[in-house]
């Protein structure tokens, strides 16, 4: 249950011709190496949707539209909480300009060949489910 003292993470399964955007963390220590969906937190006033669009504009270099949020979330931390969205590329070519060493466009056959954070796990299977009905 999401208080009002939870801030909301949020990342995004950019969606693009059959496959899924992995980033590969660059920092803190703790995640470095491992991938994950794109995003960041929500600032104060903005709707988690917005807060995608912001966030994978600064940390990939493109436009992108929010879709629909992946059922569930997981708690980062204390006060932290992850909702995955699903997105759709509208335009530019995602770079890994912050967080990131680097990208991978990933089928659903793929998903398990990264090494993902295990906050982001739980979108897994919806995600592999949509690739699965797009393609």
């Amino acid at each position: 249950m999401t208080t009002r003292e939870t801030r909301i993470v949020v990342g995004g399964a950019l969606l693009h011709r059959g496959r899924v955007l992995a980033a590969r963390r660059s920092a803190p220590a703790e995640t470095a190496g491992r991938w994950e969906f794109p995003g960041g937190k929500a600032e104060p006033g903005e709707t988690p949707a917005q807060a995608l669009v912001r966030e994978l504009r600064e940390e990939l270099g493109i436009e992108a539209r929010a879709l629909e949020r992946i059922p569930g979330a997981w708690p980062v931390r204390a006060g932290l909480e992850l909702h995955i969205w699903t997105a759709e590329l509208l335009a530019g070519t995602p770079a890994p300009l912050q967080d990131h060493s680097e990208l991978r466009w990933l089928s659903a056959a793929e998903l398990d060949q990264v090494d993902w954070l295990d906050q982001d796990r739980f979108a897994l299977p919806e995600v592999s489910r949509r690739l699965t009905e797009a393609a």
